[in-house]
């Protein structure tokens, strides 16, 4: 088995799909402006697209600017726990956090759910595959289910995180309300660390409305932006 088989394969958060369809269409656009002048206009459109899909999926990937894995670090970084336990990752994508969790902390067991499908290039498959070539596939399971409708009793978890997952639950509109879901299935005392798009009000409204409502939802610490970046929370 050669090196690159081995190696494990966490994706990108910008799929090669988001590549094809610009860089298609310009494509076609270009040879049919030769008839049709005007084409060339779509042509140029569809090119800056694809430009501009091309340098973000360079920016996210590790060869690039690995943006992608110095966000995922920020919930690691963040986990005020002592390491043993249960842990639960909603939104798993391509097991990169529930496997660096397992990796970090050797006394847990860790769960990763993700509804997977879509537009995106992770599979329950990828992240079992990634489990296996990291070592730690016996410290950790996969299932497919949304992030509004955990398949798991009230207080199961010792530690739950989330990263960048709760503004694509397509079945919630409410997009507060897989936070609520999470918080559910966290033991009393336990932790849960989780970062979004939380300065985009529309889907989250103002930072203090949300941070008064997570504390409704029964807990007792919230950290503020002056320990974690302006889209992350912590409780």
């Amino acid at each position: 088995m050669n090196k690159r088989a081995l190696k494990a394969d966490y994706g990108n958060w910008v799929p090669k799909k988001l590549l094809y369809v610009p860089g298609t269409l310009s494509a076609i656009c270009t040879v049919l402006s030769i008839k049709f002048w005007w084409l060339g206009f779509f042509a140029a459109v569809f090119l800056v697209c694809f430009a501009y899909f091309v340098y973000a999926r360079w920016y996210f990937a590790p060869k690039g600017k690995n943006l992608q894995q110095r966000i995922q670090s920020l919930i690691l970084e963040h986990l005020d726990w002592d390491g043993s336990g249960k842990a639960l990752d909603i939104g798993c994508g391509s097991g990169a956090l529930t496997i660096g969790i397992a990796k970090n902390y050797s006394n847990v067991y860790v769960t990763g759910v993700d509804y997977w499908g879509g537009t995106w290039e992770y599979s329950k498959g990828m992240c079992e595959r990634n489990a296996t070539i990291e070592g730690v596939k016996h410290r950790v399971t996969f299932l497919q289910a949304s992030a509004s409708s955990l398949p798991f009793d009230d207080k199961t978890f010792d530690v739950v995180i989330s990263n960048l997952t709760f503004h694509e639950v397509a079945d919630s509109k409410d997009k507060r309300l897989p936070i609520k879901e999470a918080l559910r299935v966290l033991r009393n005392g336990g932790v849960f660390v989780f970062q979004d798009l939380f300065l985009w009000q529309r889907l989250f409204g103002t930072r203090e409305d949300l941070l008064d409502l997570i504390k409704k939802w029964g807990v007792e610490r919230v950290a503020d932006s002056k320990s974690l970046p302006p889209h992350a929370l912590g409780t």
